[in-house]
């Protein structure tokens, strides 16, 4: 059974027992102060405006029996696997690995590497480890996904432009179909969030679906198909 959503540029139906939720860095590190975001100079409290609406899709998703998986980007205690590209940002006292308010900046295990406790993850939810932008880089995301035979991915999290952007693309390119909730998604920068979103259902939808929090919940209200049951093909 398939399930119509409405969406720009134009609604599509899928099937949600073959759609999984993907929730993209809700991680401490990016909206909480004194995390790797704000000491890029970025307002954080920006980023909030995505939790309330996230924190609704997330509930009826798992009420769905919709497949939910939360990524982190973060880089190991030895920084391994971290570019000096990417570090040799910013000041040197500021970069990532350096010691912040919630432990060593962006690396994992540490307290702002987690996800805000307002999106947690819970028991049985896979957490993908991400060392760069997009979640299928240098992860196990595809295999999780061609595992449980998921062909559609309900897009949220930060930021809009960057690590959304970055992933939607890759799940573009691998045959995934993309629907962007843009009210469960925030950036740093308001229009680099409304251009991005652009980019992604512009010429007919070359990188997918653009849509909210509200037409989502609408679509899973008028769901009546099986659940999702995770392994299942």
């Amino acid at each position: 059974m398939k399930t119509l959503i409405g969406a720009e540029p134009q609604p599509l139906a899928v099937a949600l027992e073959r759609t999984a939720l993907l929730v993209i860095d809700m991680q401490r590190d990016f909206l909480e102060p004194g995390g790797f975001g704000e000491t890029l100079g970025n307002d954080v409290s920006l980023l909030k405006a995505a939790v309330k609406p996230l924190q609704a899709v997330l509930k009826a998703a798992r009420a769905a029996g919709l497949l939910v998986i939360h990524t982190r980007e973060g880089h190991r205690p030895d920084m391994s696997d971290a570019p000096p590209a990417k570090v040799e940002r910013g000041e040197p006292s500021k970069r990532i690995g350096a010691p912040g308010p919630m432990g060593r900046i962006l690396i994992r295990g540490e307290p702002g590497h987690d996800i805000i406790p307002e999106l947690y993850p819970v028991a049985g939810e896979p957490v993908i480890d991400k060392p760069g932008k997009g979640a299928f880089y240098q992860t196990d995301l595809e295999l999780t996904l061609r595992n449980c035979g998921i062909e559609n991915l309900i897009v949220t999290g930060v930021t809009t432009e960057v690590c959304v952007n970055t992933t939607v693309r890759e799940a573009n390119d691998r045959g995934y179909r993309c629907i962007v909730l843009g009210d469960c998604c925030a950036s740093y920068f308001p229009e680099f969030h409304e251009m991005g979103l652009k980019m992604i259902k512009a010429q007919g939808g070359i990188f997918g679906w653009v849509t909210g929090s509200k037409q989502m919940l609408a679509a899973f209200a008028a769901n009546k198909g099986p659940k999702y049951a995770q392994g299942s093909a």
